[in-house]
This record gives C-alpha cells, structure tokens and sequence, in this order.
C-alpha cells in the first residue's frame, strides 16, 4: 500500500461483515450491511492547532476500530478497498 494519509487523516481497511447472526440466521449478499469495524493500516501526523502544534493522534497502525457508518472516502489500489477517515469519525478502538 503506498498511501501516506495526510493531518489526521487515518486509512483504514475494513473487517468481513458477518454473514450469519448471533442466532444463526445467514444473511444474504445483498441485504448484508457495510462493516463499521475496520483495521487502520496508516495515520496521519495528526493535525495542526491553532497554536501551531501538532495535536497527536489517537490510534495507531494496527488498531481496530469502529468508524461511522457513511464516513470516509473508499478507495481501491491494486484490487484492495480502503477507506479514508478523519480521525474524528473513528468512534472507538476495540480492545
């Protein structure tokens, strides 16, 4: 992967979606949501504040995390999707 996100920018490579509930029940392709819980392969430098400091970054390269749902730029480099965050919508790291 050759991408070098930018502030607190966060690049991030979504999890399998289940595909069977906790009861059992498969569910089918198309019904099946986007996965909120990705892993973050690259971090930003963190952004700059208004006192010009860096302000540090919260998650780091191999953290999974949870990310809002419709946030995100996807991108595709050789035949594997990512997902390109603000680190403001990473909601939680999973511990």
């Amino acid at each position: 992967m050759n991408l070098a996100p930018l502030e607190d920018r966060v690049v991030l490579k979504q999890l399998e979606a289940e595909t069977t509930t906790a009861s059992g029940i498969v569910i089918p392709g198309k019904e099946k949501e986007k996965p909120q819980q990705a892993e973050v392969l690259a971090v930003g430098p963190g952004k700059t504040g208004d006192d010009g400091k860096r302000i540090p970054m919260e998650v780091s390269v191999g953290d999974k995390v949870v990310y809002s749902k419709y946030s995100g730029t996807e991108v595709k480099i050789d035949d594997v999707d990512y997902v390109i965050v603000k680190q403001s919508d990473i909601l939680a790291i999973i511990k």
